[in-house]
């Protein structure tokens, strides 16, 4: 339930409202973050008020969970008990979703459960590689640096990820467009050319015919022209969910530019959160598990499991990566090798994190470039798009020689004689 705080502040009576996504009034006070010179007055969001906020309201980030955890470590280290450092960090959240979870977390201290149990109460914020690693800081007595490290993998994966989607607007601009004008010219070009190739009764070609008869379906029923642009924007709104189909993953994977960079991210986040399992001393087995997980691409987390097997059967971790390196595509054998060093010389944390690193290195580069490596593919398609518009609307005028000059029974074409002759 949304619950909507208005704090006051007393001194200048200035207000204003924050919005706290849990279940009880106290704990929407304490996810608002509200200070010892303010007062608080909380309101229910119900009916459709609630629907529009979770539809219009700012979505839970990485972002916000770096923050969240960067501020949790600086305040620990300072000595600052875990339930004042999180009301601290409530004034600095933004969006009401991880606002009710601080609250809920702070509330479940107080009650004597584990940070990491509490944590684990909300999946969908804080996914299983985060937990076992907060599980891991509590037994080590280093929770404060487990933060740190979160808080740290996270901004560094977000920064590159970030950079790649901000590429990815151009492409999405320039297909919007070609929708929209495509949709235009068969409510205005393409039924005037009907009209007059119709009364000539000439052939038309397959595409003509294709524009004609799409331009009568939105002349006689123009609601369907906001399909497609509905569409596409239900489609980048839902693009991730679309994205954890496996099928869909595997097929962008085998795409050629976009392959490689679904790969390496891949790559990049899994193995960081390998190496940092690993150094927080969680099983082997049990990180291998998690990071096959947080890949989020199917041949990624069928990689790890097949390495848990491989562990799990007795097998060394550089063995397991050796014999699974060629789910890993090109980089495999190099990625294998790597490992199979580490095992020699020490330090598999060390190694798998130089891994990761060199993974974001190589995305760093790609996401300062992609526009340039996307170019020729969106090229391709408004050639194509372009190509299909123009052939459809004047294909149809090499024919019409044969409708306006027709030739005669003996094949000859009449020529026009000079007046008087």
């Amino acid at each position: 339930m949304l619950k909507n705080v208005t704090l006051t502040n007393i001194y200048t009576a200035k207000s204003f409202q924050v919005v706290v996504d849990t279940d009880d009034d106290a704990k929407a006070v304490l996810g608002s973050g509200k200070a010892p010179n303010e007062t608080a007055v909380v309101h229910d969001i119900v009916g459709l008020d609630e629907a529009i906020h979770r539809l219009t309201g700012k979505k839970p980030s990485n972002d916000e969970m770096a923050s969240l955890f960067a501020g949790l470590a600086r305040c620990l280290e300072r000595n600052i008990s875990t339930i004042k450092s999180l009301e601290l960090m409530a004034s600095r959240l933004k969006t009401p979703r991880y606002r009710g979870a601080v609250a809920e977390i702070s509330q479940h201290i107080l009650n004597g459960d584990k940070l990491s149990d509490c944590f684990a109460m909300h999946p969908d914020l804080f996914s299983d590689d985060v937990v076992a690693l907060l599980k891991a800081g509590e037994e080590s007595g280093q929770i404060h640096e487990i933060f740190r490290q979160i808080a740290h993998a996270k901004r560094k994966s977000q920064r590159v990820l970030k950079k790649l989607k901000a590429g990815l607007i151009y492409p999405a601009i320039v297909l919007f467009l070609a929708v929209v004008v495509t949709i235009v010219m068969s409510f205005t070009l393409v039924p005037a050319i009907s009209k007059l190739y119709g009364a000539m009764n000439a052939k038309l070609p397959v595409p003509t015919i294709i524009m004609m008869k799409f331009s009568d379906i939105l002349l006689q029923q123009p609601y369907l022209a906001a399909i497609p642009i509905v569409g596409l924007m239900v489609f980048f709104k839902y693009a991730g969910r679309l994205y954890r189909i496996p099928r869909v993953q595997i097929a962008l994977t085998r795409m050629p530019t976009v392959g490689n960079i679904i790969r390496k991210s891949a790559a990049m986040v899994s193995f960081r959160c390998l190496a940092m399992l690993l150094q927080a001393n969680v099983r082997i087995v049990v990180a291998l598990e998690i990071a096959a997980k947080s890949s989020n691409h199917v041949e990624f987390e069928n990689f790890f499991l097949s390495v848990r097997d491989h562990v799990h059967d007795g097998l060394s971790l550089p063995e397991s990566f050796l014999m699974e390196s060629h789910r890993l595509g090109p980089d495999g054998r190099t990625t294998a090798a790597v490992v199979q060093m580490a095992g020699e010389t020490g330090g598999i944390n060390e190694m798998l994190d130089e891994i990761a690193l060199d993974y974001e290195e190589d995305l760093d580069l790609i996401a300062g470039q992609i526009d340039k490596i996307l170019e020729p593919i969106m090229l391709v398609i408004m050639g194509l798009i372009v190509g299909f518009l123009v052939y459809a609307i004047y294909g149809p005028i090499f024919n019409l020689s044969k409708v306006i000059l027709p030739k005669k029974a003996g094949g000859a074409v009449p020529v026009a004689r000079p007046v008087g002759s």
